[in-house]
């Protein structure tokens, strides 16, 4: 599988990829190998009944969790069928406890834990198919900038994060529960992973809702949720992570300045 070379790194980068995803979609649904995979994937998941049938087919497993950005679970089959098989309902389930939010997805999206009704649902397959493309092109175009697979997880997450009736608090929670996510948010808001991770959780969810409503206002995820949102958001982020990688000790006066010369 080739990568995707945009050329360009930063901001310039960015509208070159939002520009060409559609296209780089079609390209990477008509590859040769995704195609087999997903056209298995749709034949043969409503047949699966069991998280432990799933487990044992490799085709299967592939799909399922590249469409969940899992892909490097793909070796431990047995905790992915205890995730697969946890209690939804129990907050002490395995599931419900693990700090990465991607494994209460993928439980989320299966339900094994409540039999094999999900699976066998109209269109089941074709909605993890069309998320494991949208994560195939994330990580294409992360062997070239992980910078921008970031930036393509994130526009994904957050506009789907934007539609949910739930409280703020709840989605910070989760963007913390989530790695690739969590890491856009440290950058654009300028916190170092190593230190602001051994912050209680609590005060890591109050710093970046405080930093998010400066940014954005009362409710961010309403906000980033929107063309204008994103824009902003993706804009500090990606001048954020260009400057880190060109010189990363350059303050956040750099970035300002970086930030109006794109305007």
């Amino acid at each position: 599988m080739s990568q995707i070379v945009l050329g360009l790194g930063g901001i310039a980068g960015w509208n070159v990829l939002k520009r060409t995803s559609t296209q780089q979609k079609e390209m990477i649904a008509n590859d040769l190998q995704v195609s087999r995979n997903n056209t298995y994937f749709r034949e043969n998941i409503s047949k699966v009944e069991t998280a432990g049938d799933l487990v044992k087919d490799y085709r299967l497993l592939t799909v399922a969790l590249g469409a969940f950005g899992l892909e490097n679970e793909i070796g431990s089959r047995a905790f992915i069928q205890k995730v697969l098989e946890s209690d939804l309902s129990d907050s002490r389930s395995l599931v419900n406890r693990l700090s990465d939010k991607r494994f209460l997805k993928l439980a989320e999206a299966f339900r094994y834990g409540e039999g094999a009704n999900k699976v066998q649902s109209s269109g089941f397959g074709d909605k993890v198919v069309n998320q494991f493309i949208d994560r195939e092109l994330e990580r294409r175009v992360g062997k070239s900038d992980e910078s921008m697979r970031l930036a393509l997880n994130a526009q994904r997450e957050l506009t789907e994060m934007a539609t949910r009736d739930v409280k703020e608090t709840t989605l910070w929670y989760e963007v913390l529960g989530n790695p690739p996510l969590r890491k856009v948010f440290e950058t654009t808001f300028g916190f170092d992973p190593k230190s602001f991770g051994k912050i209680p959780v609590d005060r890591q969810m109050t710093m970046m809702k405080a930093r998010a409503e400066r940014m954005f206002g009362s409710e961010p995820f309403k906000t980033v949720g929107t063309e204008a949102g994103m824009e902003k958001l993706m804009r500090t982020y990606m001048a954020r992570s260009q400057i880190q990688l060109n010189s990363p000790a350059q303050n956040a006066y750099s970035v300002a300045l970086t930030l109006l010369s794109q305007r």
